[in-house]
């Protein structure tokens, strides 16, 4: 049967204890641009232009099920309600796709695939940033810097099948030391560079093998950000359009939910990165579809 996708909109910024607020603007914004891209699609197909190959696209391929109800003074009820959706849509047989929002909601993409599903889960987690904080005065336990921390402790997500890619310049020494401890895999940007994408891919596909099931989360501060300039933050150095695209492209088929973060349009110029973010979004199902 083929693969099928339900889009979750989760407008939600409340975790985003560092950096700039305003990613709660960014669903509506990604699909103005969704739509441009759906005006492609004639007689139940598009034409994929990199893949060269047409792609049939059913009515029931791609279904909005609009926003997650999200308590915008409740971090941890709207943690809450997006795993709900994520499990009720891994349940329908359908791959979620979230588009935040920011890092907030990493954790709970993870949590509503998890248990949803049997078996071992692995994570696919392309940031700038570690997000490995366990706890902190300032933010808690659940902000945009702890989702991978929180993910790695849910029962059957496995450590060693997951993957952080993109990280550079600087982090805690506590986050890397619980990294290694973990068995927890990290790829920085400048080795992805080396690498380039299709290599990188192949690597990340070998890495998630054993898992059952693979979540990914994108957060859009992973891009540079002569690329992205609409991120909650910014980390010069980071991946091009192409290389993100690309691995999109790649990684698509595996996975089993899909998370695009931390798009902020009150930083952007132009709405060139909640573009960015939409094509993100196309790329996968149409990758993942035509596989």
């Amino acid at each position: 049967m083929p693969r099928a996708f339900d889009l979750w909109g989760a407008p939600f910024d409340g975790g985003a204890t560092l950096g700039w607020p305003g990613a709660r603007y960014a669903p509506p914004r990604i699909r103005e641009s969704l739509e441009w891209m759906w005006m492609r699609v004639q007689d139940g197909r598009i034409y994929d232009v990199d893949g060269e190959r047409f792609v049939d696209v059913p009515e029931e391929l791609f279904v909005d099920r609009g926003d997650v109800d999200v308590v915008p003074h409740d971090l941890i009820a709207t943690i809450d309600a997006c795993s709900d959706a994520v499990a009720s849509s891994v349940r329908a047989g359908r791959v979620p796709i979230v588009i935040g929002g920011e890092d907030s909601l990493f954790y709970p993409v993870v949590r509503g695939a998890h248990d949803a599903v049997e078996g071992s889960v692995a994570v696919i987690h392309f940031d700038a940033h570690f997000d490995l904080m366990d706890e902190s005065v300032r933010q808690g336990r659940f902000s945009h810097s702890s989702g991978m921390r929180r993910s790695l402790e849910l029962d059957r997500v496995d450590s060693a099948a997951s993957i952080q890619v993109g990280v550079r310049h600087f982090n805690y020494p506590r986050s890397r030391e619980f990294a290694v401890a973990e068995g927890l895999e990290q790829m920085t940007a400048r080795r992805f560079h080396e690498l380039g994408a299709a290599a990188v891919a192949a690597h990340i596909q070998e890495r998630v093998r054993a898992a059952d099931h693979v979540v990914w989360s994108f957060d859009i501060d992973t891009i540079d950000p002569a690329h992205a300039p609409g991120a909650g933050a910014h980390e010069p150095g980071g991946l091009t359009t192409a290389q993100a695209i690309e691995s999109v492209r790649l990684l698509a088929p595996r996975c089993d939910a899909f998370a695009v973060t931390e798009v902020n349009p009150m930083k952007d110029v132009g709405d060139m990165t909640s573009t960015l973010a939409a094509y993100l979004v196309f790329h996968f199902v149409i990758a993942a579809a035509a596989s």
